[in-house]
């Protein structure tokens, strides 16, 4: 899971006149995703539900970095309407988009539904973000060469995909949900890969590590767990650094369909290599979120 390693980016680029777009960056792995990128130049649009925080986040990056080319968004990832929204306005102000962080997501809680129905795991983590990306795949091709950064996590392991109950209607388990998603991450990674071979445009999944950061909000048991666990874990710092590796490092330009952690590749489940269930997946996805 990735408790004590603590892998760094440490390679200088130059990110000027890149666009970067950045899910869930108002905290987080995704706010010091975007001070990162804001150091090398980038230009960043911070996607995100609460533009308030949003806002308050860009101002401090913007001071502190001095790159002006940092913007907000609104993007609530559980509703399809607001990611064509999104998606539709940045399109009027961009042609191309050079990298994709699909960063935001959602982790335990009650069973919860998505504006449009969907149980809230698997509605944000996986199937927002596929609308997403799917909607965004022309500036990406438009771009000479460009990279779509999906973060998973270690407990892919545990994940199961659901066939016959993908929106956990017949029964609901915070951690299976969760851990289902996360999986489907790395199905979605896999699948979308052989789909864009020769585009220049590569699709890679990470596990971030263990982080400290507000994800586990929602987690009814967190309360009580994450004042014991969080000396062990990863500060959001430490958090960003595989997705600046996967996203950054010059070596993995036309590097598509792998799994990194700390830097590095790393193995996944033998559920995450099903490429039967990651077909079934997509073509699930699709009738979902009204591509099909």
């Amino acid at each position: 899971m990735g408790w004590l390693r603590d892998g760094k980016f440490t390679k200088q680029t130059n990110e000027i006149g890149k666009v970067v777009i950045v899910t869930g960056a108002n905290t987080g792995i995704g706010k010091e995703t975007v001070r990162e990128l804001a150091r090398r130049g980038a230009t960043v649009y911070m996607a995100c539900r609460d533009m308030e925080k949003s806002e308050k986040a860009r101002r401090e990056i913007v001071e502190e970095t001095k790159n002006e080319n940092i913007f907000t968004k609104h993007l609530d990832l559980s509703s399809l309407d607001s990611i064509r929204k999104f998606v539709e306005e940045f399109k009027t102000e961009q042609d191309q988009l050079h990298i994709l962080i699909n960063n935001a997501g959602v982790m335990r809680g009650p069973r919860r539904l998505t504006k449009d129905g969907f149980e809230m795991q698997i509605g944000v983590n996986h199937m927002g973000h596929f609308l997403l990306t799917n909607l965004l795949l022309d500036n990406l091709k438009a771009a000479h060469s460009s990279r779509i950064v999906v973060v998973s996590s270690g407990v892919h392991c545990f994940g199961k995909i659901k066939t016959t109950d993908l929106n956990s209607e017949k029964s609901y388990s915070e951690g299976g949900a969760y851990s289902q998603s996360k999986l489907a991450n790395i199905l979605f990674t896999r699948e979308l890969a052989k789909r864009l071979e020769g585009t220049r445009v590569t699709v890679n999944a990470l596990h971030p590590g263990a982080v400290n950061t507000e994800l586990g909000r929602n987690w009814s048991a967190g309360r009580v767990l994450w004042p014991i666990l969080s000396p062990f874990m990863k500060s959001p710092e430490g958090g960003a650094q595989t997705t600046l590796y996967a996203a950054l490092d010059p070596q993995l330009e036309l590097v598509s369909g792998l799994y990194f952690g700390d830097c590095k590749p790393m193995n996944v489940s033998k559920a995450a290599k099903d490429d039967k269930t990651g077909k079934w997946l997509w073509e699930e996805s699709e009738k979902w979120t009204g591509l099909a």
